[in-house]
C-alpha cells in the first residue's frame, strides 16, 4: 500500500479539479463598505436577568475588553472596498476562530445608495485564566498549575506560565503568542521550557497564507527540543532513550489566490532536522535506542483546495458556532536530502494529504481525511506512514446526535521513535494508555451525543454521550509481544464546556467498561480530560 499511496493521494481529487465550476458565485462583488461599527460584547451580558448578578457585574468590570483596533486588523476588508459575501464569511471564521471570543457575526445593511454599512459583533470571554487542573485518561493522572491570558491587554496576544506533572515528565513552561505584529499578518511564538528530562524551546516567526485570496506566505522556525522517550507494552513502561531534536525551516510561498472556487499554492523551502538518540542518564528500563538521523533538504510543495465551508452548532462543541471545511483538499511535499548539504544520507522526502466533505453539517455530513510521509532511501521505503479518518454526524433533532468514527494507521518499515500504540488517549478508552503497539492500527468509535439546556450557573454548557470502541493493533512490536486481537470498551460521560473562559476544550467525565485485554485491566476506567471536540 505504502509504494502507491503517495501517487494516490496525489492524483485522485484532480477529477474534482476539473470539474469546478468556473466561478465562486459568494465572491462576486455586492456592494462597496460604507460605516463599519463594532460591538465588542462583554463578557456576560447584563440586559439578560439571568446574568445580571453581582459576580458577573465585578467581572464585566475588571474585565479589558478586546480593543476595536485588535478587530478591525482582522478584518479582510476596510471602508470604501469593494465587498463580497465571501470577504464577510471568511472575515466571520477569522475571529471566531480566536480563543478569547466566544462567537463572532458580521452583519450587512445596505443604504439605499448601494453602500453597505457593516457591524461586527463579537463576545469575549474571560481571557485570564488560572491553570490548575487534573486529569485522568488510561489509568494515568496529569496535574497542571499556573495562569494563562489569551487576550493580554486587549491585544490578542497569548501569555502562559505552567507547572505540569504529565505522564513523561515535569515541565515548566513560558509561552508568548502575537498573531498579528505590529498590524501585520506575521504571527509570532516563544515557547521556553525547563523539564524533569530535558528542555524544549520553540521560536517560530510566519506570514501565513492568511485568508483564501492570499498571494504570499513566508516564515520560519526553530526548534531545540532534549527529552527521555518511554516504550509501552500492556501500558507499562518497559523500556526508554534520551532525544536531542534541532531542527530549522524556512520557506517562501506564492499563489494567484482565488481563481474561480479553487485556491492553488506552491512553497519552496529548506529543512534541517537533527535528531541524536541515546541511551537514559541513571537508566531504570532497558534501552532502546533508535538511530540518529541527520536530514538537511530543500523541498517543494503544493496545495489544491476549494472554497467550501459550513456553518453549524452541536456537533463537536455545545451551544457555539463551529465552521466545518467541506470541499476537496489535496497537498503534496517532495524533496531530497544530500550528504553535500550536510546530511547523514541521501533521501527523498515524501509527504501527501487528501480531504474531502460529503453531504451537510446541518444534517447528514461525511468528512474524510488522509496522510502520508515517508522516505525513500537505499532503494527501500523508510517510515512509511499512511494515516486514515472517517467521521460520520447524523443529526437526529437540535438535542441530538449519531456519531460514527474509523481512524486506521498503516505503518511500514517506521523508526523506533515513530511508534502506533493504542489505548487510553490514543484510543479505546476503556484501557490503559499506549496499551497495545504496533506498526498499524485501526479503531472504530461509535457515539450517541446529547446536548441539554442546563446551563449551570450561566458559566458551564452540559452534554453527555453513550459510547462504544473497538480497536486493534497489527504488525510488529518494537518490544516484542503479540497483539491481544480486537478489543473492545462501552460506557457513558459527560461533556461540560465552559463559555466564558479562554478555552474551547470540552471537559470529559467518562465511565468506561472493557470488554476484553488481560487480567491487569481493572473493570472500570474513570476518565477525567479536557479534549479539543466532544
Amino acid at each position: 500500500m505504502s509504494r502507491y499511496a503517495f501517487f494516490i493521494l496525489l492524483v485522485s481529487p484532480l477529477v474534482c479539479l476539473a470539474e469546478a465550476p468556473a466561478s465562486a458565485p459568494d465572491d462576486a462583488p455586492i456592494g462597496v463598505v460604507g460605516n463599519i461599527d463594532f460591538e465588542i460584547q462583554n463578557v456576560f451580558d447584563l440586559s439578560n436577568p439571568d446574568e445580571n448578578r453581582a459576580l458577573f457585574r465585578w467581572m464585566n468590570r475588571f474585565h479589558l475588553r478586546t480593543r476595536e483596533k485588535t478587530v478591525r486588523k482582522q478584518l479582510l476588508f476596510r471602508e470604501g472596498d469593494e465587498i463580497s459575501q465571501r470577504l464577510v464569511d471568511e472575515s466571520a471564521r477569522i475571529l471566531r476562530r480566536k480563543r478569547y471570543f466566544y462567537d463572532a457575526n458580521i452583519e450587512m445593511t445596505k443604504r439605499e445608495d448601494g453602500t453597505i454599512d457593516m457591524k461586527v459583533v463579537t463576545r469575549d470571554v474571560w481571557s485570564l485564566t488560572p491553570e490548575i487542573s487534573l486529569s485522568r485518561s488510561g489509568g494515568e493522572n496529569r496535574s497542571q498549575i499556573g495562569f494563562e491570558e489569551t487576550n493580554l491587554f486587549g491585544l490578542g496576544q497569548t501569555i502562559q506560565i505552567a507547572r505540569d506533572n504529565g505522564v513523561d515528565r515535569e515541565s515548566t513552561n513560558f509561552e508568548f503568542a502575537d498573531p498579528h505584529l505590529g498590524r501585520s499578518w506575521v504571527s509570532g511564538f516563544l515557547r521556553l521550557a525547563d523539564n524533569s528530562d530535558g528542555h524544549s524551546n520553540v521560536l517560530s516567526l510566519v506570514r501565513p497564507f492568511f485568508q483564501l485570496d492570499a498571494r504570499w506566505a513566508a516564515g520560519l522556525s526553530i526548534v531545540d527540543d532534549e527529552r527521555r522517550t518511554a516504550l509501552y507494552r500492556l501500558g507499562e513502561e518497559a523500556a526508554e532513550y534520551q532525544q536531542d531534536l534541532n531542527s530549522f525551516r524556512i520557506f517562501r510561498g506564492w499563489s494567484k489566490g482565488l481563481e474561480g472556487d479553487w485556491v492553488q499554492r506552491w512553497t519552496l523551502g529548506a529543512t534541517f532536522d537533527e535528531r541524536r538518540f541515546s541511551a537514559v542518564p541513571s537508566p531504570e528500563l532497558p534501552q532502546a535506542i533508535p538511530e540518529d538521523r541527520k536530514l538537511v533538504y530543500p523541498y517543494i510543495s503544493f496545495e489544491i483546495f476549494e472554497n467550501r465551508f459550513e456553518k453549524s452548532e452541536n456537533r463537536n462543541q455545545i451551544g457555539r458556532t463551529e465552521d466545518f471545511y467541506m470541499g476537496t483538499r489535496v497537498y503534496g511535499l517532495l524533496g531530497y536530502s544530500a550528504t553535500g548539504f550536510g546530511a547523514d544520507r541521501e533521501a527523498w522526502i515524501v509527504e501527501g494529504g487528501l480531504s474531502r466533505g460529503f453531504g451537510s453539517m446541518n444534517d447528514t455530513a461525511l468528512l474524510l481525511d488522509s496522510r502520508y510521509s515517508a522516505r525513500v532511501e537505499d532503494h527501500s521505503v523508510r517510515n512509511s506512514r499512511l494515516d486514515v479518518s472517517a467521521r460520520y454526524f447524523r443529526r437526529q433533532s437540535e438535542k441530538k446526535l449519531f456519531y460514527a468514527g474509523v481512524e486506521a494507521t498503516f505503518g511500514n518499515n517506521l523508526d523506533l521513535d515513530n511508534p502506533v500504540q493504542i489505548g487510553g488517549d490514543t484510543g479505546l478508552r476503556g484501557y490503559r494508555l499506549r496499551y497495545q503497539n504496533g506498526d498499524s492500527r485501526v479503531l472504530f468509535t461509535l457515539e450517541q451525543r446529547y446536548f441539554t439546556d442546563w446551563y449551570p450557573f450561566r458559566l458551564v454548557r452540559v452534554g453527555g454521550a453513550v459510547f462504544f470502541d473497538a480497536g486493534r493493533s497489527f504488525g510488529d512490536n518494537p518490544l516484542g509481544g503479540s497483539s491481544l486481537g480486537w478489543l473492545k470498551d462501552a460506557g457513558i460521560g459527560l461533556r461540560f464546556a465552559p463559555t466564558r473562559g479562554g478555552t474551547t476544550k470540552i471537559i470529559h467525565l467518562d465511565l468506561a467498561f472493557p470488554l476484553d485485554g488481560d487480567d491487569s485491566i481493572d473493570d472500570v476506567q474513570i476518565l477525567l480530560e479536557a479534549k479539543r471536540s466532544f
